[in-house]
């Protein structure tokens, strides 16, 4: 028997001993490692390039500010929409059931919904050569009256059949008055031909365009029932 060093206590004698040159890292081992990693960052590099697909609406050509003969005499001013944070971003929302919305990762717009509608807006009333001038209402822009609008709905919506609601609404005000003249009311389910993206969007921009025809619409019908002096 080997006799007990002084400084050790007679329990660690029981004790296991450890063989420690099996939790040695070799060049061999480390080697190896190096290249695994090298490996698992290639791969997970390769599945996060996934591209993301942009849509936008159709936005008909600007005719500038053209006045036809017998236009309304008046200068409107129309302002952004007011809408919820979904539409001031550019994913493109799906409704999941009556109280559930979800966004597509990877589908999105070129702009925010409510930018482009304006932009539609501004640029159907601006060809029709009905008034004096349609502009963006800024600070420096004088006017007659001022349009502005909600957008509450901008959205495919699953059902039996896959379709996509746009609800919006404009009103107008005489700005020398302060008083509200004139409002639309839209709101429409467009049915989508198919159920992937392309073809929501493809309905959605058939559903904006509708709606835009028929702010317009009144819009002229408010006139020729109340004509500017």
């Amino acid at each position: 028997m080997s006799p007990v060093p002084p400084n050790m206590d007679m329990r660690d004698l029981n004790k296991p001993r450890i063989d420690r040159s099996k939790f040695s890292c070799s060049p061999a081992k480390i080697g190896c490692l190096a290249v695994f990693l090298l490996i698992a960052g290639s791969l997970t590099g390769c599945g996060a390039a996934r591209a993301v697909k942009y849509y936008q609406l159709t936005v008909p050509t600007d005719a500038g500010d053209v006045e036809k003969p017998g236009a309304v005499p008046v200068r409107l001013l129309l302002g952004g929409l007011v809408t919820s944070h979904l539409y001031r971003e550019d994913r493109i929302v799906y409704g999941n059931g009556p109280e559930q919305l979800g966004t597509y990762e990877f589908q999105r717009w070129a702009e925010p919904p409510a930018e482009m509608i304006q932009e539609i807006l501004l640029r159907e009333l601006r060809a029709t050569g009905h008034y004096r001038a349609v502009y963006m209402r800024r600070s420096n822009v004088t006017g007659d009256f001022a349009i502005r609008g909600r957008l509450y709905d901008f959205k495919e919506v699953e059902g039996g059949a896959m379709s996509t609601r746009v609800t919006m609404e404009f009103e107008m005000r005489d700005i020398k008055s302060g008083a509200t003249v004139w409002n639309h009311y839209y709101t429409h389910d467009e049915p989508a031909s198919g159920k992937d993206v392309p073809a929501i969007v493809a309905a959605l921009d058939k559903n904006v365009q509708h709606g835009v025809k028929e702010v317009v619409d009144s819009l002229e019908q408010y006139f020729a029932s109340h004509p500017a002096k």
